[in-house]
């Protein structure tokens, strides 16, 4: 299985890219939130992957965070829902508003999202109730606008999201991405 690809960012056609890896074009679909907040076309990018085969064929799915492909993971896992659906969710809301949207029961929120109608809503809304409350921005800490920058670096530094995670709990409300990254690399030493 493929997990992930670091690679220079070839091109961009909404919601397909194609990240070339040493000499290879790799093509991934990407919901549109990965899509926004990558870099220019020609700059390196790592991106978080998951492998389909199909008797179609092969698909290769993008994703900037865990917290993304996680959600894309347990949006396959319900019966009806393809990965398009699932790239359309999460294109038409953040992982974090897709939790809330769960935890809320909101079906309104979810039937605003193309493809989606009232009765896969309310499935949606049941089948992933108290699945997505580890993904919420709120299990992450209080360190302010460059949290998500600061476990991004610690990932890339070889710590799986949950030791980052943990390590980012104490660290004061609005902490500096370099101050936050040697603080939590402080408390991960220790562990």
């Amino acid at each position: 299985m493929i997990g992930r690809l670091t690679g220079t960012l070839a091109e961009k056609n909404p919601p397909q890219i194609v990240l070339d890896v040493h000499g290879v074009g790799y093509e991934l679909d990407v919901p549109m939130s990965t899509f926004y907040n990558l870099p220019a076309a020609g700059e390196m990018l790592t991106l978080l992957t998951h492998f389909a085969v199909r008797e179609d064929g092969h698909f290769l799915y993008g994703f900037l965070s865990e917290a993304e492909r996680f959600a894309f993971r347990q949006l396959l896992k319900i019966s009806g829902i393809g990965a398009r659906t699932a790239l359309s969710v999460l294109s038409g809301l953040s992982v974090g508003d897709l939790a809330a949207a769960v935890a809320r029961q909101e079906v309104g929120r979810l039937t605003k999202i193309p493809g989606i109608g009232k009765k896969t809503a309310e499935r949606l809304l049941l089948e992933l109730k108290g699945k997505l409350a580890d993904t919420t921005a709120a299990a992450l800490p209080a360190a302010g606008d460059n949290s998500q920058d600061i476990l991004n670096a610690l990932m890339a530094l070889g710590y799986n999201e949950r030791e980052a995670t943990a390590a980012m709990k104490p660290l004061p409300a609005g902490v500096g991405t370099s101050d936050g990254i040697r603080q939590a690399l402080k408390l991960l030493s220790k562990v």
